[in-house]
């Protein structure tokens, strides 16, 4: 990691780099603003001008995370030739996560059990989250579903199982089990 003098990102890169490693690490409620400004290396104004609230910095944070899961799928289920296939990927991407030595489990996930009912940080999360829904729904129409939307929030439950396993316990092994199960599911779809 650069030092603050070295680092000549925009302040605004800066802080939402800062805010993604200690909110990821340690949780958004226990990590403070005067934290984050100093990873940054950047003044306190610079923070309020940037995001005006440390709420507003929350949820450009798990925005940011939003779009990067989604460009990775993407960039992902572009190589797949089938809907069956796209949908295992979104587990094989997952196992990806999960082999790092700094994961910590669903961003999107912890931060909804730490947001206050109706914030900008909770509906960022809802919507992170019908996102992944959506995405099961569509795939598991095109892949022929008879009940698409059904078939999708069977695949979110053991998307959310294995994320939550691998993390909560240490379960490297959960992902792989829920990826055969999906295929189970897929299979029967056929």
């Amino acid at each position: 990691m650069k030092s603050p003098v070295q680092d000549r990102r925009p302040a605004r890169e800066r802080l939402l780099a800062a805010a993604d490693e200690l909110f990821y690490e340690e949780g958004i409620n226990l990590v403070g603003i005067d934290r984050i400004i100093e990873r940054a290396g950047v003044a306190k104004a610079s923070l309020y001008d940037c995001f005006g609230s440390k709420e507003e910095l929350i949820r450009s944070y798990l925005q940011q995370r939003h779009e990067a899961r989604q460009l990775r799928l993407r960039d992902r289920m572009a190589k797949c030739a089938t809907p069956k296939e796209k949908i295992l990927s979104v587990f094989d991407s997952m196992a990806e996560a999960v082999a790092r030595a700094d994961y910590r489990g669903c961003a999107f996930a912890r931060a909804s059990a730490e947001a206050r009912p109706g914030s900008s940080v909770k509906v960022a999360c809802d919507e992170s989250r019908a996102w992944n829904l959506a995405l099961f729904a569509e795939l598991a129409r095109e892949a022929g579903a008879s009940d698409p939307q059904g078939l999708a929030q069977q695949l979110r439950l053991l998307y959310d199982g294995a994320s939550v396993s691998a993390h909560v316990d240490g379960n490297a092994s959960a992902v792989t089990a829920a990826r055969a199960m999906a295929s189970i599911l897929l299979e029967a779809v056929a």
